[in-house]
């Protein structure tokens, strides 16, 4: 039987939603579903063929035929790549294929009138997606993207699965250029636009604070006034771009000045953090089980964004308590001699560095503190001067020892010692086991050792390892929960 749920096509849908231009083939053949991948596809997708840096999907649109796809869009100057293409089979040439994926994506959305919430921000939109997804889950069916499904491809691939059995959709968008929020914004449609923050992240492609704020406020450009945009009244770059906007929004932040805001903020250390969530006139007592103020501010993002849904109060409480923090971002593990290792791996720029840095001062109390750090990459010409900053403000943390793994580990070094940093307690690795066995030479009950850098810099293969060296403890409920 034919999976009637995937997305339906017919060949001139694509070219009505692609502008592309029938080469071959019968025009009246439909499709069912949509593959970039010609090793994941089932009979009768549409298999559209992704150039990258290191392969091009043209050069497998005849293991694409082979495992049932029943027609192909092709890139100009790439018909070449078609020789051996059935007649019968339905050809779509066009421009560029990563954009006609976005435009088959586009006219998928439009044809449901589903709510579309879109994240963006310089750190902690993935958490606030999740928490998003966290709330509105309890009482509706949600589609959300996954990992880094937040680009180009993944965005699309995502919103290819919409069906008439969602009831909201929860998406982030990630960015490196200018003018990719813009792209994805038109993608996707949203009528909810959230931007967690503004800072210093995907300098190289942006090339200031001026550059991520104007990228990021795309987001509300492009949805023209309409809809509800969620605003962090703390942050003074964002307050830039709500002064622009001429539509509904909801106002969040840590101060009564903004519509849904925190008060009598308790941290629990490594159980997390208390505070009284109030929106409007209601308020209520909650615990995130996940580190850091930062996270508060993701609360309330995801809190202002459920209220745009018209979710009920209660049930965004329960929503916020119910999350748990996914791998790699800020995750805490007990190690069985009883310190603590935060894993902060999935990623790095300096607003998050700075804020996993002042989590880690406030958790870790009057003991001993470790950063293990990785190079930020996506800087451009200011990543020295960066790293040298972040150098200094770890001199600010009490932080007991560096480690530094990196072309730019020198930078942080300099920064360190600049602001009176020891630098016999500055190493430099390039090993994970070495570093995990160093760590068990030293760290004691009760120590905190911080992990994170960039994506590329792997980081979480030094959090596998430390885990693997000390061991690990089972949380304990009403001990020790996270």
């Amino acid at each position: 039987m034919k999976d009637l749920r995937l997305p339906t096509f017919s060949v001139e849908d694509i070219l009505k939603a692609t502008g592309g231009r029938l080469i071959q083939g019968r025009p009246e053949r439909i499709f069912r579903g949509i593959s970039t991948d010609s090793r994941n596809l089932t009979n009768d997708n549409l298999f559209i063929p992704i150039e990258g840096d290191k392969f091009d999907g043209h050069d497998f649109t005849g293991s694409a035929l082979k495992n049932g796809a029943a027609g192909l869009l092709v890139q100009v100057r790439k018909e070449e790549k078609l020789k051996n293409v059935p007649e019968n089979v339905p050809v779509v040439l066009i421009n560029d294929t990563v954009k006609a994926l976005g435009d088959i994506a586009h006219f998928w959305r439009k044809r449901f009138d589903i709510p579309v919430i879109a994240v963006t921000g310089s750190s902690g939109k993935t958490t606030t997606k999740e928490m998003i997804a966290s709330i509105a889950g309890l009482s509706k069916n949600v589609l959300r993207n996954y990992g880094n499904f937040n680009n180009f491809i993944g965005l699309p691939l995502t919103l290819l699965k919409i069906n008439s059995d969602h009831e909201a959709i929860v998406i982030e968008m990630g960015t490196n250029k200018r003018g990719e929020i813009a792209r994805l914004a038109e993608i996707a449609k949203p009528d909810i636009g959230v931007i967690t923050n503004v800072g210093p992240a995907h300098l190289e492609g942006l090339k200031s604070l001026e550059g991520v704020r104007e990228e990021k406020g795309d987001l509300f450009s492009r949805m023209k006034d309409r809809g509800v945009a969620i605003i962090n009244n703390d942050d003074k770059e964002i307050k830039i771009l709500a002064e622009r906007w001429g539509g509904e929004s909801i106002t969040f932040g840590i101060g009564s000045d903004a519509f849904i805001h925190a008060e009598n903020i308790i941290k629990k250390r490594d159980m997390g953090v208390n505070f009284t969530l109030r929106i409007g006139k209601f308020k209520r007592k909650i615990t995130l089980s996940t580190l850091g103020e930062h996270n508060i501010y993701n609360a309330l993002a995801a809190a202002a964004s459920s209220c745009a849904l018209g979710i009920d109060y209660n049930l965004i409480c329960e929503g916020l308590e119910a999350f748990k923090q996914i791998g790699g971002r800020m995750d805490l593990h007990r190690l069985k001699n009883g310190a603590y290792l935060i894993d902060d791996t999935y990623n790095a720029n300096p607003a998050s560095v700075m804020e996993a840095l002042s989590s880690l001062k406030e958790l870790k109390g009057s003991y001993e503190s470790t950063v293990v750090l990785g190079d930020m990459l996506e800087l451009g010409g200011q990543e020295e001067k960066i790293h040298e900053d972040i150098g200094m403000h770890l001199a600010d943390r009490s932080v007991g020892k560096i480690f530094l793994m990196g072309r730019l580990s020198h930078s942080v070094a300099a920064g360190a010692i600049q602001s009176g940093f020891k630098s016999d307690q500055i190493f430099f690795i390039d090993n994970p086991v070495k570093l995990a066995v160093c760590l068990k030479s030293y760290l004691k009950k009760g120590d905190w050792v911080l992990v994170k850098g960039s994506r590329k810099m792997k980081m979480e293969d030094i959090a596998m390892a430390i885990i693997k060296v000390f061991g690990e403890q089972k949380a304990r409920k009403n001990n020790f929960e996270f």
